[in-house]
Formats: structure tokens, C-alpha cells, sequence
């Protein structure tokens, strides 16, 4: 697989048009969303390469390097909205902290070390997104005026809906 798609970066190479995209987000915008293949951010907002930073986790968690990049986006970066999109049908809320560790220990007995890692996930995916724009706008890096939203993407209908407003 990886021959196959560093030949195809071959050809996108000799196409590549995103030269010169200033690194500032070019609409002031950040979306801190979740890995999931059905998401696709640029073209589900109306964005083109250069308007936004684009973050993503599993989950799309605000967690402390999400964090980490967005108070570096905001001071460094133009970014001055922020919106943290979840989504229907998320692996994250399917599983408790204590399946994904029986699941990973089933596989790699030896490795588990459960004081170290957290997975993120979500029981009360509400509650959750809810906890997570808190947790943005209440961090003391980021300045005042940066406007945080929750918003669940709908992946059946491919809809956003704003759960918490500014």
C-alpha cells in the first residue's frame, strides 16, 4: 500500500497548486473534528486550501494537544473561531474506556499500561461535546474573544447541526 500511494503523490506532485498558500487561516477559522473518512471538512463548509486549520483526532476531543495547536492557531495563526465537530455513528461512543483497554490487552498483554493512556470516549456524546467546548472556552491561553462552538455532523444526511452556540 505504501508504494501504491507514494506513486500517486507522483502524479499529484506535477499537478500541485497549493504553493504559495499563506499559512495564516485565511477566514479565521479552525475545526477540530474527528478522524472518521466520512468527514470532509473543506468541502462540507464551503472551504478551499488555506481558509481554515483543520484538526482531527478519534473522537474529535479537545485534548491537550488539540488544545496545544489551538492556542498556537489563535495567537499565531489568524484563527479566532472555532468550532468542535462530532458526529453520528462515532466509534468513540459505541465502546467504554474499559472495552477499548480489554480489546487492546486481548491483542498486546504485555503493552497495556492503562495509567497512560486515555481514550476519549463518550457515553453521553451530548454531554461530552459540551464538556469539550467548555474546555476551550474556559482555557486561559486562548484569548478572550475567540468564539467556540459545538456542532454534530450528521454522516447518513452529511448535515451540521449547531448543538452549542457562541
Amino acid at each position: 500500500m505504501f508504494d501504491d500511494l507514494l506513486l500517486a503523490n507522483d502524479g499529484y506532485a506535477t499537478e500541485f497548486r497549493l504553493s504559495g498558500i499563506a499559512a495564516p487561516a485565511a477566514k479565521g477559522f479552525a475545526l477540530l473534528t474527528c478522524m472518521d473518512s466520512r468527514i470532509e471538512p473543506l468541502a462540507m463548509l464551503g472551504l478551499a486550501p488555506g481558509d481554515a486549520k483543520i484538526m482531527r483526532n478519534a473522537g474529535g476531543r479537545v485534548t491537550d494537544d488539540m488544545l496545544r495547536s489551538l492556542i498556537l492557531a489563535t495567537h499565531f495563526l489568524n484563527v479566532s473561531e472555532i468550532a468542535v465537530m462530532q458526529h453520528t455513528h462515532c466509534a468513540m461512543t459505541s465502546r467504554t474506556e474499559e472495552q477499548v483497554w480489554a480489546e487492546i490487552a486481548a491483542e498486546l498483554p504485555d503493552a497495556v499500561d492503562e495509567d497512560r493512556w486515555e481514550f476519549g470516549t463518550m457515553a453521553d456524546p451530548d454531554a461530552t461535546l459540551a464538556e469539550d467546548v467548555e474546555r476551550l472556552r474556559s482555557c486561559p491561553l486562548l484569548p478572550p474573544e475567540v468564539r467556540v462552538e459545538g456542532w454534530r455532523y450528521d454522516v447518513d444526511s452529511g448535515r451540521i447541526a449547531r448543538l452549542i452556540a457562541s
